[in-house]
């Protein structure tokens, strides 16, 4: 049986890259960046280096003090305008130089854990439309909607960016609710919005997956893989680690079997397996795991049925996700739910 608390084999921690602008975004609304920074217990200097790091949390309640302070409320959004490509370091040229949309994307979600735990991206298909959802896992830290709305508008850079001016959204969502001032969102996004959606995501026509990008070469693709290898050792990022982070985005579409994330790390099955049995666990306890992180997130933190999160985590029906929850925590789903509700 897993215990009711969360496990977590790396503190959640960012990589100040796509929030390097809030120093600025402060600058241009009046306040000191040094002033508002030491009244969260941070320094000026942190923005010094987009390499540098801080926790989810501390991050989260930096975002939401700034909106407090600023009174304004879409200080996220204006955070996240300034970050783009560039941001992600090698990561994000090795989006740059690859062959297609698709493909790029593909290697933002395969190693966004680079730059941020607690939370990860996905890119979902429904019908025509592509979805590039910003999934959040830290779901109670203070400052999700100012983060959010920074993501999504680093995803909309992003795409913006490798497809050009003739690439546009179809919609853009925002996983709170509607603010009371919709301008400066409509402004930049110049698309239909949705707030109160499950996700932030930015949904566009599924066909730009497959558009070729200007920039791609082999070459450089090569010696980027190279610097990111060696940018992953240093960083002492532990294989399991990597497993569980494409666990939390594949579990949820549906293409997390062990073939299929052995296929993610270019490696063959019984391979992923062998290195996972050498440190210590399992596929299948990995993917345990992450499936009983997710299904907690779902139940406390959401009013999802407990048969749509049997779906989510790819049980045929309810009474196969409860039965694995039993065995998970000891309790059922609904009384893991009711719990967690009377706590709250």
């Amino acid at each position: 049986m897993m215990s009711r608390q969360r496990r977590s084999a790396t503190p959640a921690t960012v990589r100040i890259g796509a929030t390097i602008g809030l120093p600025d975004v402060l600058r241009s609304l009046g306040e000191d960046p040094a002033e508002v920074l030491a009244e969260v217990g941070l320094g000026l200097e942190l923005f010094d280096d987009p390499n540098n790091r801080v926790s989810y949390q501390d991050r989260g309640r930096l975002m939401a003090y700034c909106a407090d302070r600023t009174g304004c409320r879409h200080f996220g959004l204006l955070v996240g305008q300034r970050a783009g490509l560039l941001s992600f370091g090698f990561v994000g040229l090795l989006a740059k130089y690859s062959p297609n949309l698709g493909s790029a994307l593909d290697s933002l979600m395969r190693y966004i854990h680079l730059h941020v735990r607690g939370a990860t991206v996905a890119l979902a298909i429904d019908s025509d439309l592509a979805v590039f959802e910003y999934l959040i896992y830290q779901y109670r830290a203070q400052g999700n909607e100012q983060v959010g709305d920074g993501a999504v508008a680093v995803a909309f850079n992003i795409v913006s960016e490798l497809c050009g001016k003739d690439w546009a959204p179809v919609e853009v969502r925002f996983a709170h609710r509607k603010p009371e001032d919709v301008k400066p969102y409509s402004q930049y996004y110049d698309t239909p919005l949705r707030f109160d959606a499950e996700q932030y995501a930015v949904v566009f026509p599924a066909a730009w997956l497959d558009h070729r990008l200007p920039d791609t070469s082999p070459e450089l693709l090569h010696l980027l893989q190279q610097e990111i290898d060696k940018l992953e050792i240093s960083l002492e990022d532990d294989f399991q680690e990597q497993v569980r982070s494409l666990l939390r985005t594949t579990l949820v579409t549906g293409h997390a079997s062990a073939s299929q994330i052995a296929e993610l790390f270019s490696m063959h099955r019984r391979t992923l397996n062998r290195r996972l049995n050498a440190s210590g666990t399992s596929f299948r306890k990995l993917s345990d795991e992450v499936s009983f992180e997710i299904a907690r997130q779902l139940l406390e933190d959401s009013s999802i049925e407990i048969i749509q999160i049997a779906s989510i985590l790819g049980y045929s029906n309810a009474s196969a996700f409860t039965r694995s929850f039993r065995r998970w925590s000891g309790t059922t789903p609904a009384s893991w739910r009711t719990t967690a509700r009377v706590n709250a």
